[in-house]
């Protein structure tokens, strides 16, 4: 470890790791828990477009992506709740094109292979203003999961109850679009934009094995997100691996230990709880 954290770039990468293995699965579980999976998915596509137009245009990749997931959630957003054909199908308009757009502008511009870090990840090449960037991007998440996370909590399990008890259903919605876009942003120079969605919903996946309750599951999800992110990018400096995938992968391989270990828990808790029946009067 002491060899790992001698290298300048090592040590900017493990902290960026942290900040994404928090932000992504906070996010990620109001996702989940609204039945959004494959939103970080559509939104990774569509900042391919504005990957493109930063290329193109000489300006910055991250802040053109940034700008464009932003308004690509919004639209999600408008034709989600305007639109007879669903949130499902909004997506998959915005998914398309953001990747036919994406293309067509990187392909004008010739930066294929700068391209290939966005869409795969190349943690290990971040600066000390990338962290920069990226650690206050994440605060601006994070404190938004703490003080609406009860509102958002209530719009995910009921979006009708959240409308009767006042709350601004709508305002609600675009927040919870935005702020995913914007975690899109921030973990893609991690992950990739391809593999950018699994992180913001294997750990959650994994914590619904094991924790009770949505709080205990977004703290559960978001120790799986840094323990996957350190860990992956370790393994991918020890082993000369890709970090994208190694993290993705390590994350999936505590979702199928979550499982196993989580069908044990529940089985002990039914045997329990039979016991406890039959001890009674």
């Amino acid at each position: 470890m002491s060899d790992v954290l001698s290298y300048d770039f090592m040590r900017i990468a493990l902290a960026m790791a942290v900040l994404i293995g928090l932000t992504a699965p906070a996010i990620g579980t109001f996702i989940v828990q609204r039945k959004l999976s494959l939103l970080g998915d559509g939104i990774g596509h569509i900042a391919l477009t504005g990957i493109g137009l930063g290329l193109l245009t000489g300006t910055s990749p991250v802040l053109a992506a940034l700008v464009v997931t932003v308004l690509g959630a919004l639209a999600i957003e408008l034709l989600r709740a305007r639109s007879r054909s669903g949130g499902d199908v909004a997506l998959a308009l915005l998914f398309y094109g953001g990747l036919a757009g994406g293309a067509l502008l990187t392909q004008a511009q010739g930066g294929g292979s700068s391209l290939q870090s966005y869409l795969f990840g190349s943690i290990s090449s971040v600066t000390v203003g990338d962290l920069y960037v990226v650690a206050g991007l994440a605060v601006a998440v994070l404190g938004i999961v703490v003080v609406f996370g009860r509102d958002l909590f209530l719009l995910c399990q009921d979006e009708e109850l959240a409308r009767a008890a006042g709350l601004r259903v709508r305002l609600l919605s675009v927040l919870i679009a935005v702020t995913a876009a914007v975690t899109v942003v921030i973990a893609m120079r991690a992950v990739g934009l391809l593999l950018v969605g699994a992180l913001m919903i294997v750990p959650v996946a994994a914590a619904q094995q094991l924790a009770r309750g949505f709080r205990a599951t977004m703290l559960a999800a978001m120790v799986i997100g840094v323990l996957s992110a350190v860990s992956g990018l370790l393994s991918s400096f020890q082993y000369d691996l890709q970090p994208g995938p190694s993290i993705v992968l390590l994350a999936l391989a505590v979702f199928l230990v979550a499982v196993v270990a989580g069908a044990a828990l529940r089985r002990r808790r039914a045997v329990a709880t039979r016991t406890a029946a039959g001890d009674g009067p």
